[in-house]
């Protein structure tokens, strides 16, 4: 039997170690295959280097975090802030799809702070749903799969939707052993701190993550610190009650139940 897949799909370099990265390194410890995608380059993230720099930067800082996390790295597709539901990035997105055939794909929240991570979700869980479609053509062509596949959707950034209500997950994971393996992933993303800082007023991207870890588990009631997750409606994607990831992870995971 081949080693199951999951792809993690997000929007720029360091989303996929603020939301995902701890579910990722469990997800591996229990045989998975750990593929890893930001669709837009990291162009914008910075107030002292050009575009075309910073992106050369924040690709070797997502490689270098991808190899810590033993994931297998795939391109970005676009620039920042350029990232739109449109057929071109959606075949180019599609194919990748078509070639690792994952058994889970992790992407954003479908309503998060800003629009460049929820077109990241919409993309994906289009490519997903067109996995099987052998007259939708993708970039480069691959053909059409039948393997099923469930959708997660992260936390939006800050646990928070954009009317600044609280977003509960479905499921919680317990990161709280790997919090630290986490945060020196995210630190692989040097050039963000200065950015961070200035754009967002965090006095420390690294503290930031713990902070945000640490309120989601103080939400499950149970784990220390938590990354959330919740699944994707099963039609066209897998059998109803698909649940890969609480079948992986066991103990680990925690239901929620929304206030």
């Amino acid at each position: 039997m081949s080693q199951p897949a999951v792809f993690a799909i997000a929007a720029h370099p360091d989303d996929i170690e603020f939301l995902m990265a701890g579910t990722l390194l469990h997800l591996k410890r229990a045989g998975f295959q750990i593929h890893y995608m930001t669709v837009a380059n990291g162009c914008c993230g910075s107030t002292t280097h050009d575009a075309a720099a910073i992106a050369a930067i924040r690709r070797r800082e997502a490689q270098r975090a991808a190899e810590k996390l033993g994931a297998v790295f795939h391109e970005s597709l676009c620039n920042d802030l350029e990232i739109f539901y449109e057929p071109a990035t959606l075949r180019r997105l599609a194919s990748v799809i078509r070639a690792v055939q994952p058994r889970i794909v992790l992407t954003h929240s479908p309503v998060d702070y800003m629009e460049d991570h929820t077109n990241t979700c919409r993309l994906a869980v289009t490519a997903a749903f067109s996995r099987g479609m052998p007259n939708f053509p993708v970039d480069p062509p691959r053909p059409a799969i039948s393997t099923p596949v469930t959708v997660y959707h992260a936390q939006p950034y800050s646990h928070r939707d954009p009317l600044r209500r609280f977003v509960y997950p479905e499921l919680y994971v317990d990161v709280t052993d790997v919090l630290e393996e986490k945060v020196a992933l995210l630190a692989c993303h040097e050039s963000q701190k200065r950015w961070l800082d200035e754009s967002q007023g965090l006095d420390s991207y690294l503290q930031t993550l713990r902070d945000l870890d640490a309120e989601l588990g103080r939400a499950s009631g149970v784990f220390a610190y938590a990354e959330g997750w919740r699944r994707h409606l099963h039609l066209g994607f897998s059998p109803r009650d698909d649940d890969p990831l609480s079948e992986a992870l066991g103990p680990l995971v925690h239901r929620g139940v929304t206030p």
